[in-house]
Parts: structure tokens; C-alpha cells; sequence
């Protein structure tokens, strides 16, 4: 006996594992795996065959070179359920369909999303600078970004207030966090 397609809205379905369920637990919230093609269609039958009909949040997770996985969270407040929705992206060109149109709350989050870590939300209004100033380059929420301020200024080391006034001279400096590069590769002076 083969498995039934698994229906995402009117006249769509997707094959069997294309779409992974896991259980909603103590607290009614189901997550739900599914191809970034379909994400906005998950999302609107989310909201309007489950009737979760409050946007909670949206966020982005870097999973360190092998891509980027979009989180999504809705709540029903009718029947007290919620639903996490997954879906994963390439490192190489990382864009995800915009939801605003399903959920008009989740603008916020998708320019946080693409500010802090480069992802793209194509059909989005306004993908414009939220948090960070517009000269600003780069992605610094991405697990590959450097910590400019780390490079410019020595860490002090410091485990009691006071301590780094001590003299280290002689000492080996201490090791620099993952990422950072030392300060002769990086371009400080």
C-alpha cells in the first residue's frame, strides 16, 4: 500500500516525505518541515484550514556553511494549537518566498532576517536597513562574519574588575576567540 500525497492547499500536493510532521506535544504545537517552494502555500493553509490566524515570529539559523533554515511560528487562538514551520535554503543563493502577504506581521522579521543574515525574501514590500546603519557591510549574525571590534581592540582578560590594569609583559597574549583573525591579518594597526 503506497502513502497519500500530502495536501498543502487547493490543488497542491506534495509527495509522501516531501513534508515531515513531528507530534504536538503538551503544548498543541506541531513542526512541520517543508520545501521552501511551498512555503508561503504551507503557511496560508496554516492560516486557513488551521486557523492559526496570530504570527508569533520568524527566524533565520545559520547552520554554518550548509545553509540557512527559515523558522516560522503561527498560533491558533480559537483552539490553542500552534504550528512551527522549517524550511531550509542553500549558502549559495539563500531566498525563501515572502509570507507578508499571508501574515503582514512577519515584515519585521524578514528584514531582520535579511539584514542579520543575508537571506532574501522575494515578494517582500520593503527589504530595507532595520537595525544596523546603512554603510554597514556585511551579515553579523552569519557564523562566517568577523568580529571587527575583537581585532581592533585587545581583549583584556579580565576575570575581576581591576584585573586588567596588571602588567603582562612576558606573557603570551591569550588565544583569540574562533573567527577572529590576529591583528596583522586583519588590517588593524
Amino acid at each position: 500500500m503506497s502513502t497519500p500525497a500530502v495536501r498543502l492547499a487547493d490543488g497542491l500536493e506534495l509527495e509522501p516525505g516531501a513534508v515531515s510532521v513531528s507530534g504536538g506535544g503538551a503544548f498543541g504545537r506541531s513542526t512541520v518541515d517543508v520545501p521552501s517552494a511551498h512555503w508561503v502555500d504551507a503557511l496560508r493553509m496554516a492560516r486557513d484550514e488551521l486557523e492559526c490566524d496570530f504570527f508569533d515570529w520568524l527566524g533565520v539559523v545559520d547552520l554554518g556553511g550548509t545553509g540557512y533554515e527559515v523558522v516560522a511560528h503561527v498560533w491558533s487562538t480559537a483552539h490553542r494549537h500552534g504550528l512551527l514551520a522549517r524550511t531550509r535554503v542553500s549558502s549559495d543563493t539563500p531566498a525563501v518566498p515572502s509570507i507578508v502577504a499571508v501574515y503582514p506581521g512577519a515584515a519585521w522579521h524578514e528584514r531582520e532576517g535579511h539584514e542579520m543574515f543575508g537571506v532574501d525574501f522575494p515578494g517582500h514590500p520593503d527589504l530595507a536597513p532595520l537595525l544596523l546603519a546603512p554603510e554597514f557591510e556585511g551579515h553579523p549574525l552569519r557564523k562566517d562574519f568577523v568580529l571587527a571590534t575583537r581585532v581592533a581592540k585587545a581583549w583584556p582578560g579580565a576575570i575581576e574588575p581591576g584585573e586588567s590594569t596588571v602588567d603582562r609583559t612576558g606573557r603570551r597574549p591569550p588565544p583569540r576567540p574562533p573567527g577572529v583573525p590576529a591583528p596583522g591579518e586583519w588590517g588593524a594597526s
